[in-house]
């Protein structure tokens, strides 16, 4: 993210001055990834927790020979049994199969395609891809795309680091949360991460059991 993110969040909001003062500056930067393959990634990752996801990953890819990610057309080429047997249940593949067929007939834009278009325009497209949902999009938006201004206000880290950086007794709604952020325009996707790692700060906090 930009210098200037920084300069304009720290200008505007004390508290989001003082977490850029607490955690340096934010090195987000968007992963080189199509979105078929985000997306695809992320259905793998839904209700688990990163090291089991990254094992049905391992697993997925080594049903294919080459070693670049595998297309939607692979994908077809192998049955459920053999998605399943990798880890993926019975919904995910599901998913799965919806988005490899609208990746190929294109209902799932490339990477490119996704440059040109806002990202409200984004979410309604994705969104339509099963087992997808608006907070998934938001995700891709912010570490794939690398769009500036993305504000996911259904992100627990995101409510319950706003509610602990700026002393709330409780979390904000999303709507609250929103009509709040109007300030970090055009930089929501920094302060976004700022309020991250002052949920994971809190967390670190915390004695062991």
């Amino acid at each position: 993210m930009t210098p200037e993110a920084l300069t304009r969040l720290a200008s505007a909001d004390p508290v989001m001055k003082t977490l850029i003062e607490t955690h340096g500056p934010c090195p987000l930067k968007p992963q080189s990834r199509q979105p078929y393959e985000a997306l695809l990634r992320a259905i793998a990752h839904q209700q688990l927790h990163g090291a089991a996801a990254a094992t049905i990953l391992k697993r997925f890819r080594a049903l294919f020979p080459a070693k670049r990610f595998p297309s939607p057309a692979q994908v077809e080429t192998v049955d459920d049994l053999a998605l399943r047997t990798a880890g993926f249940s019975g919904s995910k593949i599901a998913a799965i199969r919806d988005l490899t067929a609208k990746a190929r007939d294109r209902r799932v834009p490339t990477r490119s395609v996704l440059a040109r278009m806002e990202d409200e325009a984004i979410v309604d497209c994705l969104t339509e891809v099963r087992g997808i949902g608006r907070w998934t999009v938001e995700m891709l938006l912010i570490f794939t795309l690398g769009r500036y201004d993305v504000l996911p206000v259904g992100d627990y880290g995101v409510r319950n680091g706003f509610r602990l950086a700026y002393r709330k007794r409780m979390m904000p709604t999303p709507k609250q949360l929103l009509a709040f952020g109007e300030k970090w325009r055009p930089y929501r996707t920094t302060a976004s991460w700022y309020l991250w790692r002052a949920a994971d700060e809190s967390k670190a906090s915390k004695p062991a059991p």
